[in-house]
């Protein structure tokens, strides 16, 4: 069996699929690792248990994870020989990473190299790398990173006009992420539709609490909405998307803003939050917006403005568009900002069919447009842990 691994800052997610990656034995998270009130919820099948416990270190969220897992009345394995490898996402492998890859020394010594661009994200990924490969010594470790995607854009796709010695030198350049999102949408869409993926320009717009869009052509990206770091692009949860860079040297030449808190105001208090005043949670902020209130419909409005910039851009960079994709948690449950999205670009054949659009929530998959589109509109759930799983059975043999 195949276990994937997402490790954050303060939490382990992870799903133990079947080694032929068609069925999830068993999932779970450990959560506020190193803080009170940590956490294991872990489900195999129909059973469910929530541990509550001290859980002072990623190496004890592992040990309850592999515990939960063996356990006779909840787990999923009788013994840990039965995980024949692991599979963990990366979330950024600069350009040194441009395919998932077997975890060795050298791939460990790259990807602290690639730290300072990702500080949030990669200590943590190299934590739960280390600590599973203590736990299973014997299986390969595979790393699947989020950037990797991306590295098919051209120059002019991800360079950026500062001097060009300068970003050479320091790896200042567009990266993007939701990369393995992106990678296992468009792969569903062509089979969704029965179409190969290489006759496909799409732009698919992974819409959650972060966002970003993909311009992918033929099965590759082409263009990106996030860029050196995650808060570019379109509006997120509580990040601001692109705003005059002028802003930052304002607030701290002007209103004494440090560093510091500019980059908390962009990372933390912006976006939805920040807009709206309420709430990073599109939920509460259509359900207010429909109340009438005033900033959380502008908050809607500016959220679905920015994607429909982005995807008119896209439709340029890839001389036409032929499918458009929404996916994760915002794409594939709000019928509102879909609908908000696609209002006006008929002129691009976009068109959605209003029950359709309705319907699709909830997990399900499917086409929105209207019959005489000529763009195909779909809603795809995305699967980042199977593409991982995936990715992971294949450099690891087992496929």
């Amino acid at each position: 069996m195949i276990l994937v691994v997402n490790c954050g800052s303060s939490t382990i997610k992870y799903q133990l699929f079947s080694q032929d990656v068609e069925t999830v034995a068993a999932k779970g998270t450990v959560a506020k690792i190193g803080e009170s009130g940590s956490t294991l919820e872990h489900q195999a099948g129909d059973q469910k248990i929530t541990i509550e416990q001290e859980i002072p270190s990623h190496g004890v969220g592992f040990e309850l994870i592999i515990d939960a897992l063996l356990d006779d009345e909840h787990g999923a394995i009788s013994d840990i020989h039965d995980i024949t490898a692991v599979g963990h996402r990366a979330v950024h492998g600069a350009d040194v990473f441009v395919e998932s890859t077997i975890i060795d020394e050298d791939v460990i010594k790259n990807l602290e190299a690639c730290v300072p661009l990702a500080p949030l994200h990669n200590p943590a990924n190299l934590t739960g790398i280390r600590q599973a490969q203590e736990l299973l010594p014997d299986v390969p470790h595979v790393a699947v990173f989020d950037t990797a995607f991306h590295q098919t854009m051209p120059p002019q796709a991800y360079t950026y006009a500062l001097p060009y010695d300068l970003c050479h030198e320091h790896k200042i350049r567009r990266y993007g992420f939701h990369g393995t999102s992106f990678r296992y949408v468009s792969r569903r869409t062509a089979e969704l539709l029965n179409r190969p993926v290489t006759e496909l320009k799409s732009v698919i717009c992974h819409l959650g609490n972060g966002a970003s869009l993909a311009a992918v052509d033929g099965g590759k990206s082409v263009d990106t909405s996030m860029g050196l770091a995650t808060f570019c692009g379109v509006m997120m949860g509580t990040r601001s998307g692109d705003f005059d860079p002028a802003i930052v040297f304002h607030l701290h030449d002007q209103v004494n803003f440090s560093l510091e808190e500019i980059d908390r105001m962009i990372f933390k208090e912006s976006g939805l939050l920040g807009v709206s005043g309420l709430s990073n949670d599109m939920r509460t902020i259509e359900t207010q917006a429909g109340e009438g209130h005033e900033r959380s419909q502008l908050a809607l409005d500016l959220f679905a403005y920015m994607i429909k910039k982005y995807i008119g851009a896209y439709a340029a960079a890839m001389g036409g568009i032929n499918t458009l994709v929404f996916t994760a948690g915002i794409g594939e449950n709000s019928p509102i900002v879909r609908q908000k999205v696609c209002e006006g670009l008929g002129f691009l054949g976009i068109t959605i069919d209003d029950t359709a659009n309705d319907q699709a929530i909830r997990g399900k998959e499917g086409v929105i447009s209207n019959p005489d589109a000529s763009v195909t509109v779909l809603v795809v759930p995305t699967n980042e842990e199977k593409m991982i799983a995936l990715d992971t059975a294949e450099l690891a043999g087992l496929k």
